[in-house]
């Protein structure tokens, strides 16, 4: 068996990723740099050892020849694990969510080469299931957006690097005003799901921050 740059890391968690036919980078300025290089955007792939949905992701699409040719083709694919980068995946984390989308693992972020988010999800069916595109579809969809609408990137990622600093602004320095987070409560009440419970669409990933989020507008509101 061959294997990829993963073999090289101590994670448990990115040896398990070691003999995909992806080309996987480990995070590091390495990678950032190939990217440059080859002016191809970043999939970044967040998960951890014990995460079902990653298992599932990595057997259907990241061992499958044809979708990590793909990959390889259109992307510098960079693999992280939660558990030994938690800063970078509470970072992409917090940028998939004010994308409107709720987070979970594995966490699949689509990134410039300087490392700016721009579009995401969680996991990715090999074909179309659960209500949500097939991957392939995806990663030619982003591919094709990243380099036939270069404004449209632009765009995405100057409002993700504005949400973003705001939010690293301390409370004191910045405050947000009441009428915003409700106005965001509200928003997030569409990804509700009344019948099922969680959020909307499959599969389903505990959001605690999000429904502490609606608990305390449900306190200030009344509604």
């Amino acid at each position: 068996m061959s294997h990829n740059r993963l073999a090289q890391e101590t994670s448990p968690y990115l040896l398990q990723h070691a003999g995909n036919p992806v080309h996987w980078w480990a995070w590091g300025p390495e990678a950032l740099a190939e990217a440059k290089a080859t002016a191809r955007p970043i999939l970044l792939s967040v998960g951890y050892s014990a995460c079902h949905w990653c298992h599932v992701m990595a057997h259907e699409s990241f061992e499958d020849a044809g979708i990590a040719g793909l990959m390889n083709t259109l992307f510098v694919n960079i693999k992280v694990d939660r558990e030994e980068r938690p800063d970078l995946d509470s970072l992409y984390q917090q940028a998939l969510a004010m994308m409107g989308q709720p987070g979970g693992w594995p966490l699949t972020m689509f990134l410039t080469p300087e490392a700016e988010p721009f579009w995401g999800g969680t996991y990715f069916p090999a074909t179309a299931r659960y209500g949500r595109a097939a991957f392939p579809d995806v990663l030619e969809g982003i591919s094709h957006t990243f380099h036939r609408d270069p404004d449209k990137i632009r765009h995405n990622v100057g409002q993700m690097r504005h949400a973003l600093d705001q939010l690293s602004r301390s409370p004191g320095a910045m405050g947000l005003e009441i009428a915003i987070l409700d106005r965001g409560a509200t928003d997030s009440l569409r990804m509700i799901d009344f019948s099922g419970g969680g959020t909307t669409g499959a599969p389903k990933f505990p959001q605690p921050g999000l429904f502490r989020f609606l608990w305390r507008a449900f306190l200030r509101t009344g509604d």
